[in-house]
This record gives C-alpha cells, sequence and structure tokens, in this order.
C-alpha cells in the first residue's frame, strides 16, 4: 500500500470529526467514510500523474509523529487528491533506542545522502556541526535553506522505509554548542580513527547496562582534531574506532550508526 506524508495539524484537526476513533486501531463509527483530508501538493502530483491511483484506491497516511491512518482515495482532480481516513493505528517500526547523530559538516551533498541513509537506520535526531576541519561552512541563509532540504529528505525516506516518526533536524552547532547538547544522554561516544589502544568497543558497552539514549560525534572528512577530542573526553564522551581500516567520512557515520542499532538497538532483531 502507498505511504504519504500528512501534515500532521491537518490530520489532528481531521481526528476531530465524529467518523473516526483517536484510538489506535480502533475504526470510527461509519468506517467506511471517514473526515477527508487533502494529500500535500507534491504527494497529489505523484498520485494523479505518476501512480494514477483512482477514487476507491487505499494508502496509507503518516504523520510523523508516530501514527499512521489507513485511508480511501475519495476524489482526483487538476487542482488536489483528497482522501477519506478511515483507522488510526501506532505501528511498532521504531527503534528502542533514540540515536542522536551529531555530524562534522561534510562538503557538497554528501550530508543529503546522509539524511536519506540514517533516517532508513532509524535515528531520532541529527545535529550538524562546524568542526575544526569541516572544509564547508556555509553562510546562515544557505544553512537555513539546507535545514528545510533535509527535513523534506527524511520526510520523503519514511515513505521507503515504513518509519512512522520523522527525525528532529537541529541547527547547526559550533562544536562547543554540540558538546553542551549532549548533556542527559545515557551514553555518549566519539568515533574517531586515532582512537587509542584499547579503546572502548560496542561490545563490552553493551554488556554494561541497556541504553535508551545514545549521542554519537562523528567528525568531517579531515576528521576531528586532538583538541576537540580531549575536550570532548572531558564532557563525558567514550572514544572508540571503526576497525583498523580508514573509513570515508559518510562512510563511518552509516558504518557507526548501523553498529550502534545492531548492539544497543533493533537492528538485526526479528520484525
Amino acid at each position: 500500500m502507498r505511504r504519504f506524508h500528512i501534515d500532521s495539524t491537518v490530520i489532528a484537526a481531521a481526528l476531530g470529526a465524529p467518523a473516526i476513533s483517536p484510538d489506535p486501531g480502533k475504526p470510527g463509527p461509519g468506517h467506511s467514510e471517514g473526515p477527508v483530508v487533502p494529500l500535500s501538493p507534491g504527494d497529489a502530483n505523484h498520485v494523479r500523474n505518476v501512480l494514477r491511483l483512482k477514487p476507491g484506491d487505499r494508502v496509507r497516511l503518516f504523520d510523523g509523529r508516530g501514527r499512521e491512518y489507513d485511508a480511501r482515495i475519495t476524489a482526483v482532480s487538476a487542482d488536489d487528491v483528497r482522501v477519506s481516513v478511515t483507522e488510526a493505528s501506532a505501528p511498532d517500526t521504531e527503534s528502542p533506542l533514540a540515536i542522536t547523530i551529531a555530524q562534522g559538516f561534510l562538503k557538497e551533498k554528501k550530508m543529503d545522502d546522509l539524511i536519506r541513509q540514517l533516517t532508513e537506520l532509524g535515528i531520532s535526531r541529527w545535529i550538524p556541526f562546524l568542526a575544526e576541519r569541516s572544509v564547508a561552512r556555509p553562510d546562515p541563509g544557505r544553512l537555513r535553506a539546507r535545514k528545510a532540504r533535509w527535513e523534506k529528505i527524511a520526510a520523503e525516506s519514511l515513505k521507503q522505509c515504513r518509519r512512522s516518526r520523522i527525525p528532529e533536524i537541529g541547527d547547526t552547532l559550533s562544536f562547543e554548542e554540540m558538546l553542551a547538547a549532549s548533556t542527559g544522554q545515557d551514553l555518549q561516544i566519539l568515533f574517531w580513527e586515532k582512537a587509542s589502544d584499547p579503546s572502548r568497543d560496542l561490545f563490552s558497552l553493551a554488556e554494561a547496562k541497556p541504553y535508551g539514549t545514545v549521542f554519537a560525534v562523528l567528525g568531517p572528512e579531515g576528521g576531528l582534531s586532538d583538541a576537540e577530542v580531549d575536550a570532548a573526553v572531558a564532557a563525558g564522551f567514550e572514544v572508540a574506532a571503526l576497525g583498523p581500516r580508514i573509513l570515508r567520512a559518510e562512510t563511518a557515520t552509516v558504518s557507526a550508526c548501523a553498529l550502534l542499532q545492531y548492539f544497543l538497538g533493533d537492528l538485526g532483531k526479528n520484525p
């Protein structure tokens, strides 16, 4: 069944209608018809001109905050596509581990690709930061535009990976601001190619205790400086390596996230 993002304010208003129950999994009175809501212009165009769906076809909506809704297309026109919401649910596709990835700013469109991949892997929050060796340093106007683009990419990624919550996309911070944002996490971990031997490994961390929240830091293309790593250690971070080989910055981030989800989250668990 095709999935489409619906603005949470639109669906919240629709939930006030008597034809749908606010309780997940319970159909509302008059199950065959419910509140009618419009799809976004982009999704409407996709339904109309690419998928060529028709009135009566079933679709699924998600609000990006943990709820999904079964719906049926009621009208397809040149102006919009409208669907009737019939049932709410709360799917169990979110990881029990809330992962924040703090990423040193990368060049070109590498950050776009990372947002897509990390959303699929189940992160809860993404914080870009400007490291000492970050080459890309967009001005404030471009940063605002990039954040809006990343939010859109994250929402689009949910359609494919069947998640129900959009990761929070944070503002771009300085290195010091990023460290301050890490307080209160169950685990603060920095991945660094120069981590001393023996560095903390995820095997031992997984055996130590269960974790609900993890804040992971990864550097830009040139890596993090010794001074930055020392500051992170002083702020309570564990330092770990990703093996004996030197990985590209974007490869390191995806690898780190996958390992965190495998050892501390739900990656590899049966659905």
